[in-house]
Formats: structure tokens, C-alpha cells, sequence
């Protein structure tokens, strides 16, 4: 049997680093969407969060070439990493879409989708930092089963604001600009999930 070293845990050490800048990225769209002034300075900043969190990524890969032993499957390693991924680049994609879309004005529901993903991600951090206790942890589970029920919040919030966006909106433009933002945001939810749902498997085969 090979055993794994402090080496080997990085991985564990890495993914904290993703979610540590994820969760900025998350607080910065937050106060995007609910304070929509000095627009650019903030997009600017999700940007290099997300290329803080590329080369963090990019780093769990290289680890993950090199390794000869991993703490947890290399396949499970894999996927957490690409996951991790789509949440802060589904952040991003939703912070520039709003400069991209040129919204002038933020539609009020859609900051009720933002305060999800903070709370998500926030929630998904704990998950991920418990991730190199997982054998004896005994908080991960209750913190996943939160993440799966805030991504069922962000479900119902998807629904009810896309359908008030075709019932309501009268601007057939501002449909289509606002139906690819909340999609975008409804899609970070389920990025997280994911992660967390990643973690509950790798709990499951080593336990």
C-alpha cells in the first residue's frame, strides 16, 4: 500500500485557494447586482479573480500529472477541479454579460439569484476546506445537504423570475439580455452543486 504524504495533499490546499477567490468573485457579483455603480472597477476585479483562480486550477492539474499517489481518486480530483472552474467562470461570464447586454438598470429579482451564490459558494467553501478531514468530519454532510438545498432555492427563483420575465417585460431585447443572465446565475448554482456532489461521492467510496 502506498501512502499519500503532505506532498500529496495540496490538492486539498489548492482547492481552498479556488473557492477562498470564488467566494470573493460571488460577494463582488453580489454587490454588483445590488449596487450598480463604478461597474467596471468590479467586473475588473471578478476578472482576475478568475485568472487568480486559472492559474490555481491549472496548478491542481500539473499536481495531478506528476502524482504518482493522490489522497482521493485522480478522476474525483479532476472533477472538482473542472467544477470549481465553472463556478467562478460562470461568475464572470454573468459580471461581464451585464456590460456586455449594456443593462442599465439591475431588474430587482435578480439580486435575490446573486445572494444564492454568495450563500452557496459561501457554504461549498466549508464543504471544500472539510474535504481533507472528510473521513471524520462532521460537518461536510450537513454542509452539502445545504448546498443541494440552496441550488433548489435557486430552481424555484429560476422559474418564477423566467416566467415573470415573459409575462411582465414588455421589451422582447430585455427578455432575451435578462433570460441569458439568470440562466448564467441559475448555471453557478449548479456548478456548485456539482462540487458538492463530487465530494459526497468521494466520501461515499472512502468511508
Amino acid at each position: 500500500m502506498f501512502k499519500t504524504t503532505k506532498r500529496d495533499l495540496i490538492f486539498f490546499d489548492l482547492f481552498s485557494v479556488v473557492m477562498d477567490d470564488t467566494c470573493k468573485a460571488a460577494d463582488l457579483l453580489h454587490e454588483l447586482f445590488s449596487n450598480y455603480t463604478d461597474i467596471d472597477d468590479k467586473i475588473q476585479a471578478i476578472e482576475k479573480l478568475e485568472h487568480s483562480c486559472d492559474r490555481a486550477v491549472h496548478d491542481i492539474m500539473e499536481h495531478l500529472n506528476r502524482s504518482f499517489v493522490t489522497p482521493i481518486d485522480r478522476e474525483d480530483i479532476f472533477v472538482i477541479a473542472k467544477n470549481l472552474d465553472n463556478i467562478i467562470d460562470n461568475i464572470e461570464e454573468t459580471a461581464q454579460s451585464l456590460k456586455l447586454f449594456s443593462i442599465t438598470k439591475i431588474k430587482p429579482e435578480s439580486i435575490e439569484m446573486a445572494e444564492l451564490i454568495t450563500n452557496s459558494t459561501k457554504v461549498l467553501s466549508v464543504v471544500v476546506s472539510e474535504l481533507k478531514h472528510f473521513k471524520t468530519s462532521k460537518i461536510m454532510h450537513p454542509k452539502i445537504i445545504e448546498v443541494n438545498h440552496i441550488e433548489n432555492q435557486g430552481d424555484e427563483a429560476y422559474y418564477r423570475i423566467i416566467q415573470d420575465l415573459f409575462n411582465k417585460e414588455q421589451n422582447p431585447l430585455e427578455v432575451i439580455k435578462w433570460k441569458d443572465i439568470i440562466e448564467n446565475m441559475e448555471s453557478t448554482l449548479d456548478a456548485c452543486e456539482d462540487v458538492a456532489n463530487t465530494i459526497e461521492g468521494v466520501v461515499s467510496k472512502n468511508v
